[in-house]
C-alpha cells in the first residue's frame, strides 16, 4: 500500500506528493492481502518463514499509532 502519488500530463510530471489514509482503507487492504495469501496457511501446505513473517506483519499493522504510519510500514509480499 502506498501513500505517494505522481500525476502526469503526457510524459511531464505535474504533481507529486503523499496522501493521508484512514484506518478503514488500511484494514480493507490488509484484509484483502491476507485473503489472497490464505491458501498458503492451509494445513496441507508448508508455510515458509517469509510468508509467515509477511502475514504476521500484516496483522501487526493495527499496532501503529496512526493509519499513515501503518501504511508507510506496509510489508513487502515474498516472491515465493
Amino acid at each position: 500500500m502506498r501513500r505517494t502519488f505522481t500525476k502526469y500530463d503526457g510524459l511531464e510530471i505535474v504533481e507529486q506528493g503523499s496522501r493521508d489514509v484512514d484506518w478503514d482503507e488500511v484494514r480493507s487492504e490488509r484484509n484483502q492481502a491476507l485473503k489472497v495469501s490464505d491458501w498458503r496457511a492451509l494445513k496441507d501446505v508448508t508455510l515458509s518463514a517469509a510468508w509467515r513473517d509477511y502475514r504476521q506483519a500484516l496483522r501487526d499493522l493495527g499496532g501503529f499509532p496512526s493509519s499513515n504510519e501503518a501504511c508507510d510500514a506496509w510489508p513487502v509480499m515474498p516472491d515465493e
